[in-house]
């Protein structure tokens, strides 16, 4: 938003320099991301045109005498509005302008034309930086000052403002202005409004129906006739131009002065374009069509507010106006609209037509419904100011979403208990009176506030609280220690126990990946995780159709994961979430446990000749698990599995001292088909974060010295069934009080080996941490370890023990 100085100091008085104000606007809330400067002509001046004569050598020249007040001078022009008895603006030589030719600054030198000297230049707006136009000369009012430099005289400066989005006056010259006045003491002069009223009564003229008061809670209207279309004065061209607005004509113009004057949009109809005269406020019809003003067709629907006639829609509500009621060069009469509309519906019709306007830019804020008819009567006097035409009688005003003006009271205990300080309820009342707002007393410490008519963000108490704090200046407001000590801090021992497993499985060589918490009922068929909708959670507004259930694992998420991947021409991929999922519960809120889920796919290491070709199987993902568990304190263990979104015979359930916490394995090939994932198995594990947690120890494992004994090692082949687990085997070899560590290091069935037997080969480490073991205390201890196979898992040894050191 750019306001020009010139056209800020009309509203209020500023006794300060620019930068000064920038810098206090800024400080309050209002930020000035730049003050732009227009002006610093050297040797340019107001000038009057005395005479002017055909060049003797030359058809297309002129010679003019120029005086300044004090000298004329003699000066070549080619411009063909150049005119006896005007006000130009005069550049003597060495003043500096812009070469219309290449864009850049130069300086004027005298120079010859076509024989004779010209001694300066009367300038074009091009030539002065201040617009494009070059066909002419730039003419002055006639009560420009002859001889006043134009600096003095044309110059400006210009606030560059960048304001927040709760706040929408300040996208107007009135809602700074009251900024402006309560930062420096000063009062606010809102523009005299009165015109003539010398037509036929408006209620004979147009009628407005508004079908939905929901969509627009208020619709004001003039009638202005027999008006003349064509350019703006200079005066409002200048400031449209000095606000980045550029001109059209002057009944456009107007509407977009009041705009950015007052901050609410406007729009014009061509009056005689209006079938029977009425205005019909309604949602479109679906399938509707309307050529709008930028040349584009569209095709509306029951979303989109329209403004119609008894027929056609004839402009989007708020948005942009249709171009078969534009105001065009035969316009003469004009019905003069200024509304309130939705700001959500507002917002979501510019957004499906891809239109950004100024006027959506403001009614998507929220403007209140008190600022149209003031607009409305603005925007009408000058109308007729600036294109003459007779005023209708009054105005329409349907005004169906009418409420009472809302107050909010306000208390210095309020005050106190949001800054820190206390505040004589003068100043406040005189903090908020300046801004504009209407306050009455209370009692000693309370006031009855009212927001004014510009003012839509004030909601709440705490918003009046803020009004004061920004005025006097925060770095007024002393520093003061809490009322009240910090909380003590409450340990989040469950989410400080996600964050480690979460940085576990990183080092471990995984990368995370994060996935909507919604997924599609297909999805979780294919995954084999549902194959109906009852017992899962069913989203009451998805964003589509493939988030519709809330996810009961973590499954499907990762497959895709992995299948979008390989889409890409992934080959070794290792992946984990960590996240909520959401088991349905009858009568109750879902539970809701921490995750933790990770799969493999592809190839262990990249490829070249180092590489072993090797790919990722069941074990890779056992000892990520095992090692995870391990970290943290719990002694983890395994059993078969029957789960159907694994291989059978490929599964298995992780235990976390003794209770199940999770399950890992081969992804089943029918499940990796439907997500179109070949060329190898996938490994996947899940665990349970919240079951995790609770088999974690109270004192974790601390760090344990490095021994400072030798330890002996034996090793030892048994025979046991093949159904007994490997983990069951080494759980009984390490409950030995002197076994420091058990390693399987073979395995094998087949021949020399009875049917229905595995042969195990173990490596046993004994270590005391007092003192060396001698070989026989290590030989008792091997006695024990091997009666105790005997008796627990029906072991018979196959061989003699062999010492190792």
């Amino acid at each position: 938003m750019k306001i020009p100085l010139s056209w800020l100091k009309e509203f209020v008085d500023i006794n300060i320099p620019a930068e000064e104000l920038a810098h206090r606007l800024t400080m309050a809330g209002l930020e000035v991301g730049e003050v732009i400067t227009i002006g610093g002509w050297e040797n340019c001046y107001v000038g009057y045109v005395e005479k002017v004569e055909r060049h003797p050598n030359a058809d297309r020249l002129n010679l003019c005498t120029v005086s300044t007040g004090n000298g004329t001078q003699r000066v070549v022009c080619g411009a063909p509005n150049v005119a006896e008895g005007q006000k130009i603006a005069f550049a003597r030589v060495g003043a500096t302008l812009i070469d219309v030719h290449t864009g850049k600054s130069a300086t004027l030198k005298a120079a010859k034309i076509r024989g004779v000297v010209s001694e300066g230049m009367v300038c074009s707006e091009k030539e002065l930086g201040l617009g494009e136009d070059h066909d002419g000369i730039l003419v002055l009012p006639e009560d420009a000052p002859l001889g006043m430099p134009l600096t003095d005289y044309m110059g400006d400066q210009v606030l560059d403002l960048e304001p927040t989005p709760n706040r929408s006056d300040w996208l107007s010259v009135l809602g700074v202005a009251y900024e402006v006045a309560a930062l420096t003491g000063t009062k606010v002069h809102e523009p005299e409004v009165f015109y003539p009223e010398e037509g036929n009564p408006i209620s004979s003229q147009a009628r407005v129906f508004i079908r939905n008061p929901d969509l627009c809670p208020r619709y004001t209207a003039s009638i202005i006739k027999g008006i003349a279309i064509g350019p703006s004065p200079r005066w409002l061209q200048e400031r449209l131009q000095r606000s980045d607005v550029r001109p059209i004509n002057n009944v456009v113009d107007v509407t977009n002065y009041v705009m950015l004057e007052y901050g609410q949009p406007l729009h014009a109809f061509d009056y005689e374009t209006l079938l029977r005269s009425n205005i019909m406020v309604r949602r479109a019809y679906t399938g509707e069509v309307m050529e709008t003003l930028d040349g584009v067709t569209r095709v509306l629907n029951s979303s989109h507010l329209v403004i119609a006639d008894d027929r056609d829609a004839r402009a989007l509500g708020g948005v942009v106006g249709g171009i078969d009621s534009e105001i065009t060069d035969k316009t003469t009469d004009v019905l003069l609209e200024s509304a309130s509309f939705d700001p959500t519906n507002n917002r979501q019709t510019a957004q499906a037509f891809h239109l950004r306007t100024e006027a959506t830019i403001r009614f998507e804020k929220g403007l209140r419904p008190g600022l149209p008819a003031v607009a409305l009567r603005r925007a009408t006097q000058l109308i007729q100011q600036v294109a003459g035409g007779t005023v209708a009688k009054g105005i329409i005003d349907a005004y169906p979403g009418k409420k009472g003006d809302t107050s909010l009271l306000l208390t210095s205990e309020r005050i106190k208990k949001v800054l820190g300080v206390e505040f004589p309820m003068d100043r406040p009342r005189e903090v908020l009176t300046s801004l504009g707002f209407d306050c009455r007393e209370e009692g000693p410490s309370a006031l009855r506030v009212t927001a004014p008519y510009w003012r839509s963000d004030i909601a709440i108490e705490d918003d009046l609280v803020e009004e004061v704090a920004r005025i006097i200046g925060y770095e007024a407001i002393p520093t003061t220690m809490l009322s009240t000590p910090i909380p003590a801090n409450e340990p989040q021992t469950l989410r400080n126990f996600r964050e480690e497993v979460r940085d576990l499985l990183v080092m471990e060589g995984l990368q995370e990946v994060i996935s909507y918490s919604a997924v599609s009922l297909d999805m979780l068929k294919r995954a084999r995780t549902a194959d109906d909708d009852s017992s899962l959670l069913k989203v009451a507004n998805p964003m589509s159709g493939d988030y519709q259930y809330m996810r009961p694992t973590l499954r499907a998420s990762l497959l895709r994961t992995l299948a979008s991947n390989l889409s890409h021409q992934a080959d070794s991929v290792s992946l984990f979430e960590i996240g909520r999922v959401y088991l349905k519960r009858e009568k109750d809120l879902p539970s809701e446990p921490e995750t933790a889920a990770g799969l493999f796919y592809g190839p262990r290491s990249s490829e070249g000749w180092l590489g072993s070709g090797d790919r990722y199987d069941f074990y890779d993902a056992k000892g990520v698990v095992e090692a995870l568990l391990r970290q943290v304190g719990v002694a983890g263990g395994f059993q078969p599995s029957d789960d159907p979104f694994f291989h059978p015979g490929k599964a298995a359930s992780i235990l976390a001292n003794g209770s199940l916490v999770g399950i890992l394995g081969e992804v089943h090939p029918l499940v990796q088909e439907s997500f179109e994932i070949d060329g190898g198995s996938v490994v996947f594990f899940e665990l349970n974060l919240e079951k995790v947690f609770e088999a974690v120890p109270q004192e974790r494992r601390a760090l344990k010295p490095l021994a400072r004994y030798p330890s002996s090692i034996r090793d030892i082949s048994i025979l046991v069934d093949s159904s007994i687990p490997a983990a069951r085997i080494q759980s009984v070899i390490e409950n030995q009080p002197l076994v420091e560590r058990v390693l399987l290091f073979d395995a094998y069935e087949g021949k020399g080996v009875p049917s229905g037997k595995s042969s195990l080969a173990y490596r046993l480490y004994f270590q005391a941490a007092d003192r060396t073991l001698s070989s026989e205390e290590v030989n008792k201890s091997l006695a024990k370890v091997i009666g105790l196979l005997e008796r627990e898992v029906g072991a018979s040894l196959r061989g003699g023990e062999e010492v190792q050191g």
